[in-house]
């Protein structure tokens, strides 16, 4: 199986922490539109003929596009790839763009999917992370695409926002948990540099959460989530029985997928390749850079993504993809954390402890090849 991503830079505005490639031309999302076509059907033997599992539509605000964007598309996917019949589709969205028409409209489209960005339900963090909604209308929005049939959705939560309490995230996680959506990721804020936010430290009109606070929330996430029956399948992931982001986890397996759209990503299992991000030139050229992974990379890419989950890592196909010798590396490099119970080995799969969570990025260091 194999997956498409979409990428839709377009944002009414920008978030203060968002570093992922985004405009407010919108005055060009018809030519993107037509561009993104024109890369489907460009690239259309990329995959090889596999069947297509899952298509994700991300961003910038995949719900800045109109119902005919959507559709033309689809139609170019139909047309010149291979779709299984049970190919979960996911459509990211802001609140404010869920009004009853659009609503209507998404629910004519073969979206099985719906990811909602909501953040936190506390207005004034909202309004200073420039988000374009308030709490209450998140969850009118909501709402309304559960009346209309959206049975599949997952919603953004963050932590360590600035000004956020232990109080306030659980207030968050309560309020989530009473929706009971399908699905919930939760990432922890990230300074990046270049961002509004990062100079908003630099100028020290806001602070980070220091690591026992971060480590508190994180903790807080992960017990209120699971005590009311949600798995935690990925790092940063949770969802009810059998409702993973299918199209996330095959990133995590290592399966193949194509990224059109302006800086987005492709891999085919030996290579990585992606679009530059810059809207002009996608528009007239489509430049892009490629990667040939060597066997390390592919090794530690392995690594790094499979103990992020809770199927974890198989160390028979470690053996036969990588061979022996990394094998036995990454063997005698999990031995301590094994002896400590941060990892555990069941039926030849090395697995990240509740405890070995919190420490995830140590532990995949260790195993990692290092010349």
């Amino acid at each position: 199986m194999a997956g498409i991503y979409i990428h839709i830079p377009f944002c009414a505005k920008r978030c203060i922490y968002c570093d992922f490639f985004s405009t407010i031309q919108s005055k060009k999302k018809g030519a993107y539109v037509d561009a993104l076509c024109g890369e489907l059907v460009e690239r259309r033997g990329y995959l090889l003929g596999t069947v297509v599992s899952t298509v994700y539509f991300g961003g910038g605000t995949p719900s800045q596009l109109s119902f005919h964007d959507f559709s033309r598309i689809f139609d170019v996917i139909r047309e010149y790839y291979k779709v299984s019949d049970e190919c979960e589709i996911t459509v990211e969205a802001n609140p404010d763009d869920l009004d009853d028409s659009y609503v209507e409209q998404l629910c004519m489209l073969p979206f099985t999917r719906l990811s909602m960005g909501i953040q936190t339900f506390h207005n004034p963090t909202l309004r200073l992370l420039n988000r374009r909604y308030l709490a209450e209308e998140a969850v009118e929005a909501y709402g309304r695409c559960r009346k209309a049939g959206f049975d599949n959705i997952s919603i953004d939560l963050m932590y360590g926002l600035p000004g956020q309490t232990l109080e306030m995230l659980g207030d968050d996680v309560a309020r989530a948990i009473s929706m009971r959506p399908q699905h919930i990721s939760s990432y922890a804020l990230m300074y990046e540099e270049g961002t509004p936010l990062w100079k908003l430290r630099q100028e020290d009109k806001v602070r980070e959460a220091d690591e026992e606070l971060s480590l508190s929330m994180y903790s807080l996430l992960v017990n209120e989530l699971k005590k009311s029956g949600y798995q935690h399948y990925e790092i940063s992931n949770f969802c009810l029985p059998s409702y993973h982001s299918r199209h996330n986890s095959s990133y995590w397996q290592g399966e193949a997928y194509l990224g059109v759209g302006a800086g987005a990503h492709s891999f085919d299992g030996n290579s990585r390749q992606w679009n530059k991000p810059d809207l002009d030139a996608y528009l007239a050229t489509r430049p892009f850079d490629r990667e040939e992974l060597d066997l390390a990379t592919r090794y530690n890419e392995f690594v790094m993504t499979r103990l992020r989950t809770m199927w974890g890592l198989p160390l028979k196909l470690l053996l036969q993809d990588f061979g022996m010798s990394l094998y036995e590396h990454c063997l005698l490099m999990a031995q301590y954390y094994l002896h400590r119970g941060l990892l555990e080995r069941i039926d030849d799969t090395l697995r990240l402890t509740p405890q070995g969570i919190f420490v995830s990025d140590g532990i995949m260091s260790d195993l990692m090849w290092v010349d």
